[in-house]
């Protein structure tokens, strides 16, 4: 292959992969614009590489690939005692990778396609937060002023969706510290604050 052709599909990948990488960098995410450049350039070198030096089965190479960068994606997940995040982050690795792979291989129609879709994705996703839609989980902390009945703290929460985490009963300050996983609209886990504030054995609460 030319070396003028590989200079450009590197080009593209890296430049590309490093614009998402560093809007992911802006909104605060856990894996930027270092990881995204570096999976993609490596899926791109790579897949020039195994049909230069493969090129009548390449497909075993660029298999290895993609599987590889599954685990590497399994990394981007954060596992907490009462849920698992990063899903979103782990497939967009993934995605990177194959978009690598068809920029590395000559196939542009479909890389491009890729990358659009993903920009798409990441659009509509922020535009459903900014508006309240879908469902979201929240580890909520709940402090009381006294010992009181669950059954009365939990109706207070309005949730349908909710789990009970963790319960402490201090007997010496006569207070309650309940942790619960609720799942609602953005709009309702914001309304909470002032639905328990206004009930008379509220204290403090932390949502997380």
């Amino acid at each position: 292959m030319e070396p003028l052709l590989i200079t450009f599909r590197l080009g593209i990948t890296f430049l590309f992969a490093f614009l998402f990488g560093l809007e992911r960098e802006w909104s605060h995410k856990p894996v930027g614009f270092g990881t995204f450049t570096f999976v993609a350039a490596g899926s791109c070198v790579l897949a020039i590489t195994a049909i230069t030096f493969q090129p009548d089965n390449p497909l075993p190479l660029l298999g290895s690939i993609v599987t590889g960068i599954g685990f590497l994606g399994a990394g981007a997940l954060i596992k907490t005692a009462d849920r698992i995040t990063g899903f979103t982050t782990a497939a967009s690795v993934w995605l990177f990778a194959i978009f690598g792979l068809m920029i590395g291989v000559g196939n542009y129609l479909s890389g491009f396609l890729l990358y659009l879709s993903v920009w798409c994705i990441l659009l509509f996703d922020r535009s459903f937060k900014q508006r309240g839609i879908g469902s979201y989980q929240r580890k909520v902390i709940i402090r009381t002023n006294r010992v009181l009945d669950i059954k009365t703290i939990e109706q207070a929460l309005h949730f349908q969706k909710r789990k009970r985490l963790d319960l402490e009963v201090n007997k010496k300050d006569k207070k309650m510290i309940l942790t619960y996983l609720v799942e609602g609209s953005k709009a309702d886990i914001s309304r909470m604050p002032l639905t328990l504030y206004n009930q008379s054995w509220f204290e403090s609460m932390k949502i997380e």
